[in-house]
């Protein structure tokens, strides 16, 4: 598959992402867009996976800059779980162990053909310090070795003014679970 965006698309995709960040300026504050968009016009790649967010209800925007390695970093900003990313389990493992009623895809499987990495619980808690974020949904998040090899995978949510991190089995999936992706650019 040719992940590459056509001229129109890009336009589309650049003119979504500077209104956003725009109207969020407190996500990445000092931050001047005409940087930032530079450097996405020089990464067709990175701009087809922020494309790929975006197409699934992400709402990519920029919350930190990694002035070290000179990264923005995207993360989904969406009110709710991605709608085009729900009702997945956690990764293949978890896919292939349903015998019956499976996902149609899993997290892991979904951000990897995306280009993107799925949240850990700190990046997670990081998100929900610039907004209210999963109030009706919740997100599953990178899960440890140790809790995934013994079936289990993570998820987050923000309830009664508070982030929780619960557990699930793996192979679990409800129609108001889904997951964010970070990219870096």
């Amino acid at each position: 598959m040719k992940k590459e965006l056509p001229p129109a698309q890009r336009e589309e995709l650049l003119h979504a992402l500077k209104t956003r960040f725009e109207k969020h300026m407190n996500r990445h504050k000092g931050l001047a867009w005409a940087k930032v968009q530079a450097k996405l016009e020089a990464n067709a790649k990175k701009l087809w996976s922020l494309h790929e967010m975006e197409r699934t209800g992400g709402e990519p925007d920029i919350v930190d800059l990694d002035t070290k390695k000179n990264e923005f970093v995207f993360v989904d900003s969406s009110a709710e779980s991605p709608a085009g990313r729900r009702s997945v389990c956690y990764d293949r493992e978890a896919l292939d162990a349903r015998k019956e009623h499976k996902p149609k895809n899993s997290a892991m499987n979904m951000a990897a053909d995306m280009g993107i990495e799925i949240l850990t619980e700190e990046h997670y808690r990081e998100l929900q310090t610039l907004g209210e974020f999963d109030t009706k949904t919740s997100s599953w998040v990178k899960t440890p070795f140790a809790i995934r090899k013994l079936g289990g995978a993570l998820f987050c949510d923000r309830r009664y003014d508070t982030v929780f991190v619960y557990h699930n089995g793996a192979e679990s999936y409800y129609a108001i679970r889904g997951f964010r992706g970070l990219l870096r650019v």
